[in-house]
């Protein structure tokens, strides 16, 4: 705990800098493809439990009982065009550890090709496409402390050119007693998307020029900059409300520490009846969020969701349907939809 301190407190200070707005790429590292955690916002780092838990804190898989495998699909700011998918699977080994799984894949459609002479296309189309990659461990130490760490390939591409990176989140999850039913507090830490600076390659940068009054061709090949990654920490905590027998409120709320925008303050509900049924919202600020004009986040604050799990048969084996909704302004804000299966 106090070597991942040691790592977070530099990178908290640093954070929120408006010095440093606009200078990181792959910010697909920071939409979280789930639609259960996404419902309230990401407000639950510190108490998010199962595979989810590779999003927001990594530590959160070690609660993994067996094997869980989630599919989800997202249409991310409904009306331009762009779709997520992932898929994740963990698997508890051994008697303490987890390992797991995890692939996010960004979808943007064809795009016409257009050159300088040929402004309104008419020269094919072509796909760019994002994929992360991930591979989490994560164990339980104790009765209450548990923590992981998970390895992240990061892949940016189009036809003619393509970035490649890697990096790694880490996280601690603490709760409260030795009794499921009564551990009613929960709080964590994690560091997310520290790695290698990423920098576009290939053919896409090259262009051929004539030289010697045309009798010859040289090709040229210009140099791209490299770019960092969003790098943030979440710091959350949750607790438990027994409203009634098999009747449950969860409080959460998480603070992020972006290093390259603006810092967040997330809280949030969620309603659960016998683990079947679950209601959750949330809301999301940052500085500025009211003011048009000032406003750094397509993001306007608001975020619900809902699931629905049932057991399938006597077996312990679980199948859930999960559904979110993040505002957005401008478009029609993200939708998520998720199967998940606990086996």
């Amino acid at each position: 705990m106090a070597g991942l301190l040691t790592i977070l407190l530099p990178l908290i200070s640093n954070a929120g800098n408006p010095d440093r707005a606009g200078q990181a790429g792959a910010s697909e590292l920071l939409i979280n493809p789930w639609a259960r955690s996404s419902g309230w916002g990401g407000a639950n780092s510190g108490s998010v439990h199962g595979l989810e838990a590779s999003f927001l804190n990594v530590a959160g898989i070690a609660f993994t009982k067996k094997t869980e495998v989630i599919f989800s699909h997202t249409n991310f700011l409904k009306g331009s065009g762009i779709n997520i998918n992932a898929f994740g699977i963990s698997q508890k080994v051994g008697e303490a550890g987890v390992l797991g799984l995890s692939v996010m894949s960004m979808d943007f459609g064809d795009i016409q090709v257009t050159t300088f002479d040929s402004p309104e296309g008419g020269l094919g189309e072509f796909s760019p496409q994002y994929i992360n990659l991930g591979l989490s461990y994560a164990k339980i130490f104790s009765n209450s402390i548990y923590g992981g760490i998970s390895v992240k390939i990061v892949n940016e591409n189009i036809s003619n050119l393509a970035a490649r990176g890697v990096a790694i989140d880490a996280g601690i999850q603490y709760m409260t007693g030795t009794n499921e039913d009564k551990d009613n507090i929960k709080f964590g830490i994690a560091l997310k998307n520290v790695g290698t600076p990423l920098k576009f390659g290939g053919d896409g940068l090259s262009s051929r020029a004539p030289v010697s009054s045309g009798v010859y061709q040289l090709t040229i090949e210009q140099r791209s900059r490299g770019f960092e990654i969003p790098s943030l920490v979440n710091i959350g905590g949750a607790y438990d409300i027994s409203l009634a027998k098999e009747h449950r409120l969860t409080i959460a709320a998480t603070f992020t520490s972006n290093s390259f925008t603006n810092d967040q303050y997330t809280g949030g509900l969620e309603y659960g009846f016998k683990n079947i049924f679950m209601l959750r919202g949330g809301f999301t600020y940052e500085e500025d969020l009211f003011d048009d004009n000032l406003r750094t986040t397509i993001y306007s604050g608001p975020s619900a969701g809902m699931s629905i799990e049932v057991p399938m048969g006597k077996s312990g084996k679980k199948f859930g349907i999960d559904y979110s909704f993040r505002a957005t302004n401008p478009y029609d804000g993200v939708h998520s939809f998720g199967a998940k299966f606990t086996l």
